[in-house]
């Protein structure tokens, strides 16, 4: 068969793959994604008219704000005209709730002509390889049933490893997904394939944030979003949460505020029950906190501070997917940091030290309390104690555990504070240095895993 042709409005991938997008798609508020397919792929009320049928005129009162003082916008109701629109922009019948479009199954099958792999390990690429064949093995159906119990206690230990063993974990969780993977192809029912998908699942979002933290983004990205693949067809809400959290981390490492919100709603609408919602509110206070708007850090801190009061104390609060209320102090002082309440910030920041060290004085979260330093740092350099401030700064930079991203977005508040208030000082130049150095260390081809 021929593959059916584009329509005038046929949505773009990269405004298809934005979550308030498909957010609007899957509550039928079409509305609102005729607003933002204008908003981001630059097509006109004109255009989506002709591909949907209907008049210019009311494609422009169904994309109206509501808050503009008009009222609630019309919204479509009738499934054959649902239809419509889902055929004349092209989007997949998944995404709004409806069996694959005819233009769905039309396309021809293609053959695959995939890179040498010696050219992928040249180039750093072995990684994303070898998640694509696991993700695909994932699709087949098998699983060792008597292997269950045993996984899930690995991926469990795993989880409660990250604060403090990411070089450990950087193998084992690769190694774990290799074995999991592995045991979809024997015979299973469908309770254990279920089972083992999640499995799976967890892993990937596992080794999503030891690739991140190790400045390998893009096989990062690919392991998150086969987390999240597996979370919608396995109908995990949890595992979708955290993969959305995770994006919202990446964005919030990357300066993509906007980015980070919708990826925060995006895990809100996924799952509203476990402790992830608590680190979503947090991520939106942290972002908020970032675009100076006091009002919505509080709000977002109340709010996560609510959720995490409801929930039971975890019996392993060093596990990494669950919140565990100690955690609290560390999301208001980044808060109160960023929004220059500083006697606040230092106080928690000294709250976060001493919670992360256990009593033989061993650090058991090595890198709240090295973002704890950080902070502590930007209040002695506001104050005037450089030789306080910088001990600080250099302290967390030594930290053997170190998840780069995180650890150099609190590193650079410090080294700015430094260089605007004293520029002359050798001491503020060398710890500048030492930022770029580090940086310049994690400049390099992604390897693989």
């Amino acid at each position: 068969m021929t593959e059916a042709a584009p329509t005038p409005a046929a949505l773009p991938p990269h405004v298809l793959e934005r979550a308030d997008v498909r957010s609007a798609i899957a509550n039928h508020d079409f509305g609102e994604v005729f607003r933002l397919a204008k908003l981001h792929g630059n097509i006109s009320y004109a255009k989506i008219a002709e591909a949907v049928g209907y008049k210019r005129e009311h494609i422009g009162k169904m994309a109206r704000p509501e808050t503009d003082g008009k009222g609630v916008r019309p919204r479509i109701t009738q499934f054959h005209k649902i239809l419509e629109v889902v055929d004349g922009l092209r989007i997949p019948g998944h995404l709004a709730g409806v069996a694959p479009r005819p233009w769905e199954l039309e396309r021809p099958a293609r053959t695959t002509h995939l890179e040498d792999p010696s050219t992928l390990i040249s180039q750093g690429g072995a990684g994303l390889w070898d998640i694509a064949e696991m993700l695909r093995r994932t699709e087949m159906s098998s699983i060792n049933s008597a292997a269950l119990e045993s996984i899930e206690e690995g991926i469990d230990q795993l989880a409660r490893a990250y604060p403090y063993a990411a070089d450990y974990l950087h193998d084992r969780t690769r190694n774990g997904l290799q074995y999991v993977t592995k045991q979809l192809e024997g015979r299973t029912t469908l309770r254990q394939h279920r089972e083992l998908l999640v499995d799976t699942g967890w892993l990937f979002l596992l080794n999503a944030c030891v690739q991140y933290d190790r400045g390998q983004r893009e096989a990062a990205n690919l392991s998150k979003a086969a987390a999240l693949r597996i979370g919608e067809e396995a109908g995990h809400s949890e595992i979708k949460a955290w993969a959305w959290e995770i994006e919202a981390w990446f964005a919030l490492t990357q300066s993509r505020w906007q980015d980070m919100l919708d990826a925060v709603e995006a895990g809100h609408v996924a799952d509203q029950t476990h402790s992830v919602g608590v680190q979503l509110y947090a991520h939106k206070a942290r972002a908020a906190a970032r675009m100076g708007d006091a009002r919505l850090v509080r709000q977002s801190l109340d709010a996560g501070r609510a959720r995490l009061d409801r929930l039971p104390r975890p019996d392993h609060p060093e596990h990494h997917f669950i919140i565990d209320p100690d955690k609290w102090d560390f999301y208001e002082m980044d808060a109160y940091r960023l929004l220059g309440d500083d006697e606040r910030a230092a106080s928690h920041a000294r709250s976060v030290i001493r919670i992360s060290t256990g009593p033989d004085g061993t650090e058991i979260s090595p890198m709240r309390a090295a973002e704890a330093r950080l902070t502590l740092g930007v209040a002695a350099a506001r104050t005037g104690e450089i030789e306080e401030a910088i001990g600080m700064g250099t302290t967390a930079l030594e930290a053997d555990r170190k998840s780069l991203p995180s650890l150099l977005l609190v590193a650079d508040e410090l080294d700015k504070e430094l260089r605007a208030r004293y520029p002359r000082e050798a001491a503020a130049r060398d710890f500048h240095e030492q930022i770029m150095t580090i940086k310049r260390g994690t400049a390099r081809p992604e390897l693989p895993f």
